[in-house]
């Protein structure tokens, strides 16, 4: 497979504009709808009315209190993780210059569960966000070295990235499977529901929340240099951007939105990748309007993806992760086939 050219990563034309705003307000009119459904979706039924006296009314009867505790947070969690997912995705697509790249298929978010796991089994919750966080940040560094690995210091090819990625993630899976055999018997089954993908006990969705808005701030404010630099280094650093400093902060952020969303849900797949590869084919490769569209559509799906996972089978609770690889094998295989990368 080849790298996009540089004419894929021009910003986009003029003329796409329009429809990139009407994309955008479409996209946040999906992310309102899936909440709006998520919240009136389940065992209990809650119609309009009741859902609106829930979200600014009286908690104190039994449909409020199920929608203000147990499923606003749940589906707040799940946009959150969708959009930290699909943003991550997104800027490790345009930093490798593959549109294939996304955090779980690299190994990123096996690098953030492992760093999980290891403090979890330390004793030490508290720093599960840090050790997420570093992980992914570890696997970021080892995939951006070795896909450059070499003494000509060739440039990425897809074919490299991929493989160094399905190498990386195999060593995390086998350090995930050594934990998870040390693990006691009565945390096994949680802690592998959690690795498919888990929002039935999500924590406070305010950090992830947090997190999203921050990596999208500081990502915003690198968008232009990413349209520069997804054509290549050499060019960037001629039109004037800095290239490592820029790539430094961009791992950060991918490595920041991967450990708050495995902290968050566990490890779910394939919404950094079909997200951002699905809008570039409608939108272009502006990073100033890929990235929010990213970051609302990957919430949007998500949470309609959780929805799907907690009614399907209920009152059984299916691991989110389950829900996007059945949506996400079939999108991708389409998308691929429509946007003609070859091997």
């Amino acid at each position: 497979m080849s790298a996009p050219t540089s004419s894929t990563a021009i910003t986009v034309a003029p003329a796409l504009r329009p429809r990139a705003i009407v994309v955008l307000g479409v996209l946040g009119a999906a992310a309102l709808a899936a909440l709006v459904l998520a919240l009136a979706t389940g065992s209990v039924g809650v119609d309009a009315a009741a859902l609106f006296h829930a979200l600014l009314g009286d908690a104190s009867d039994g449909p409020a209190a199920i929608v203000r505790e147990l499923r606003l947070p749940r589906a707040l969690a799940g946009f959150a993780v969708g959009g930290l997912l699909a943003v991550a995705g997104a800027l490790m697509q345009v930093l490798l210059r593959n549109p294939l790249a996304d955090p779980y298929v690299l190994g990123i978010s096996g690098g953030a569960a492992v760093g999980a796991l290891a403090v979890l089994f330390s004793g030490f919750a508290v720093l599960v966000m840090p050790a997420a966080f570093v992980g992914a940040f570890v696997s970021t560094l080892v995939v951006f070295g070795l896909a450059r690995a070499g003494g000509d210091h060739a440039p990425w090819t897809a074919t490299r990235l991929l493989l160094t990625g399905v190498v990386v993630a195999a060593g995390w899976g086998a350090l995930i499977a050594l934990l998870l055999t040390l693990a006691p018997d009565a945390q096994l089954r949680g802690m592998l529901f959690w690795l498919l993908g888990d929002l039935s006990a999500p924590p406070s969705p305010a950090p992830a929340l947090v997190a999203l808005a921050i990596v999208l701030a500081i990502a915003l404010a690198f968008a232009r240099d990413m349209n520069v630099l997804a054509r290549g280094d050499d060019i960037a650093g001629a039109l004037g951007v800095a290239v490592s400093r820029v790539t430094l902060v961009l791992h950060a952020m991918a490595a920041l939105a991967t450990a708050a969303a495995v902290t968050t849900a566990g490890t779910v797949g394939f919404v950094g990748l079909i997200v951002p590869h699905a809008l570039r084919l409608v939108i272009g490769n502006d990073q100033r309007v890929l990235l929010p569209a990213a970051a609302l559509a990957g919430g949007a799906l998500l949470v309609l993806a959780d929805t799907l996972a907690r009614s399907i089978v209920a009152p059984v609770q299916l691991p989110v992760g389950v829900i996007t690889a059945l949506i996400g094998v079939p999108a991708f295989l389409y998308l691929l086939a429509r946007s003609g990368i070859r091997a």
